[in-house]
């Protein structure tokens, strides 16, 4: 394949490996329903790659992964006679010249701001024709919560239904976090009928603690993963301590595992035990 451009090499290989006749058996079995784990993981092992840039060779990697599931799909609908890959490249690169009138129109976007909310007003348009009646349609149910409460909020942002500033969210959270110790205080048992009042307490203070961090320019989702990375490397380091001291932890005393974790603390870079 000589002079062939890589996607036209990709596209080919998959074709053959989907051709009915002499194609791969594991490859022709597969549906749109038996690629979605397919698609979920390869979009996380891209995630983790994304964190070390620095690995060139392992970005490549991943962003080829995810470059397969698109084609994967693009050959089945081909297969089909339902669409083309170059019917979903063309598709992209029609939005986002329609909703880049600054770039390629005679529109006026100084800021992120105007983009963004340009962009949105364009999407509206796009999707009057269809059954899209909030700014808030077009969020992935599948979403993670706080990934999906991020982006719920962004699109009512952009319309302008938001704070100025983190202030707001701020004292959101202060309220949040009243309204639940009054709930746990007021919780009689720890039964479901007991607890629901406490579960939705708890949710509007996540929620209020996403829209926070979406105004401080927080991605809420990679903050929360980047906390518990932190808390399991800590912790294995109390693991570490305890062993090289003969303890069990089990057998520890809170305040003996607290002070192993004060050690982790205060020596994030050094010896793991």
């Amino acid at each position: 394949m000589d002079g062939v451009s890589g996607i036209d090499r990709l596209h080919e290989i998959m074709t053959r490996l989907r051709d009915p006749q002499t194609g791969c058996p594991w490859d022709r079995e597969q549906t749109l329903e038996s690629l979605k784990p397919c698609v979920l993981e390869e979009t996380y092992e891209l995630l983790a790659a994304m964190d070390k840039p620095e690995d060139k060779e392992n970005h490549i990697e991943e962003l080829g992964d995810v470059l397969l599931q698109v084609m994967f799909q693009c050959v089945m609908a081909e297969q089909e006679g339902r669409f083309t890959f170059d019917d979903v490249a063309n598709a992209i690169s029609d939005k986002l010249v329609r909703r880049h009138p600054h770039v390629f129109g005679d529109a006026t976007a100084n800021d992120s701001a105007t983009v963004l909310k340009n962009w949105e007003r364009i999407k509206q348009q796009e999707h009057k024709k269809e059954a899209r009646h909030s700014a808030l349609d077009g969020v992935p149910g599948v979403l993670p919560a706080l990934l999906k409460s991020q982006r719920t909020q962004e699109k009512a942002a952009r319309v302008g239904f938001d704070w100025p500033d983190a202030e707001g969210p701020m004292a959101k959270i202060g309220e949040e976090m009243r309204e639940l110790n009054d709930e746990v205080a007021n919780r009689k048992s720890l039964s479901p009928a007991d607890s629901n009042r406490v579960k939705d307490e708890f949710g509007d203070f996540l929620f209020a603690a996403a829209n926070l961090a979406r105004h401080l320019k927080i991605d809420a989702e990679s903050a929360l993963e980047n906390a518990t990375a932190k808390f399991s490397r800590r912790f294995r380091a109390v693991e570490a301590a305890a062993k090289a001291a003969g303890k069990d932890l089990k057998d520890m005393t809170l305040e003996e595992m607290d002070a192993l974790w004060e050690e982790a603390k205060a020596n994030p870079g050094g010896q793991v035990w």
